[in-house]
């Protein structure tokens, strides 16, 4: 129960962050110190999830989170520029052409390749840290949460017009 909670609260702030950013045409943007604090926020809840699923042991607690740090760290590198492909498309929503369409879609094809380069770099730290078993119950978690992620991103990014 406690972390079906972590994860709505997750859910709840990133949709804050999605709604923000895809009405940011429109509305006020949020200014990247607001989105700095929101994924920071998010960050801390996808922690205390992964926490509250893999219930490590003191061993298993002291190899993970530094290899888990670094690998948040990495993400966090591939996700500015994901925020900063969001921002585009919104400045660039009325006037999309096949031209920006292209490069967005090249861009994104990148970013999710980064993603996936950086889980295989990460997989034998993973492995060391936990064993095999247990890293990839940990792969689990974080592809999940992942998808709940890109579900909530998908569902407030309108289609191109």
């Amino acid at each position: 129960m406690r972390m079906l909670k972590v994860i709505c609260a997750s859910v709840a702030i990133l949709g804050a962050v999605v709604s923000a950013q895809t009405t940011q045409v429109t509305a006020k943007p949020l200014t990247d110190t607001d989105i700095q604090l929101l994924r920071s926020d998010l960050q801390s809840d996808k922690n205390q999830v992964i926490a509250d699923t893999m219930q490590f042991t003191d061993p298993e607690s002291k190899a993970f989170w530094p290899v888990y740090r670094d690998y948040a760290r990495d993400q966090q590198v591939i996700g500015d520029k994901r925020v900063q492909l969001i921002k585009d498309y919104a400045l660039n929503y009325d006037s999309m052409d096949d031209a920006k369409a292209k490069d967005m879609v090249q861009r994104m094809i990148n970013i999710e390749d980064e993603t996936l380069n950086l889980r295989e770099d990460y997989w034998p730290k993973f492995m060391k840290a936990l064993g095999a078993k247990r890293a990839a119950k940990f792969y689990q978690v974080d592809a999940r949460l992942t998808l709940i992620i890109n579900v909530q991103l998908t569902a407030a990014i309108p289609l191109i017009p």
